[in-house]
């Protein structure tokens, strides 16, 4: 197994959110209507949080997720996507790369802080709050049974149906 895989398991393990009750929510959709975290009770959850729509890594993951909503929707599984922007933007956004998937807007940065995803950044050697790009499954009781932080968007939506699988068992 390659070292990295090894030190994101160990640091997910010892990861504040690992057992706790997930914090409920409600937010807008692409629509503006409410959606809220407790109507997915008795429902597997995975949810991740992205810096920006339409941005070539939040575009990679939103895609892949999206490609294996059946599979997810199959294992009782829903999916939701978070960030900071509009629901005009997720609009948008779905629309130009023909997404399904349900993303919720937090543009006062509410749940994004619950979670502990608004973070200091740094790009260009300018600093500035933002989204870090991190992962909670959710099980149907709603507690919080794995936690990626700092996610590669690059076949993460696989790694997690795999640890959905591997906890279903």
């Amino acid at each position: 197994m390659p070292i990295i895989i090894l030190i994101q398991m160990v640091q997910a393990l010892e990861d504040p959110f690992m057992g706790k009750k997930a914090t409920s929510f409600c937010l807008p959709d692409s629509t503006g209507s409410s959606t809220c975290l407790d109507s997915f009770r008795e429902t597997w959850v995975v949810l991740y949080f992205y810096p920006r729509d339409n941005t070539p890594g939040c575009t990679i993951e939103a895609m892949q997720f999206n490609a294996a909503l059946e599979k997810f929707a199959d294992l009782g599984a829903q999916v939701i996507g978070v960030s900071a922007d509009s629901p005009e933007s997720h609009q948008k956004f779905a629309e130009k790369h023909n997404l399904s998937i349900l993303l919720l807007s937090d543009t006062e940065h509410t749940v994004l802080k619950e979670y502990d995803v608004w973070k200091p950044k740094t790009i260009f050697g300018k600093e500035f709050l933002g989204t870090q790009r991190d992962t909670f499954l959710i099980d149907p009781k709603g507690t919080i049974i794995a936690v990626w932080r700092k996610v590669n968007p690059k076949g993460h939506a696989e790694e997690v149906k795999a640890t959905l699988l591997e906890k279903m068992k």
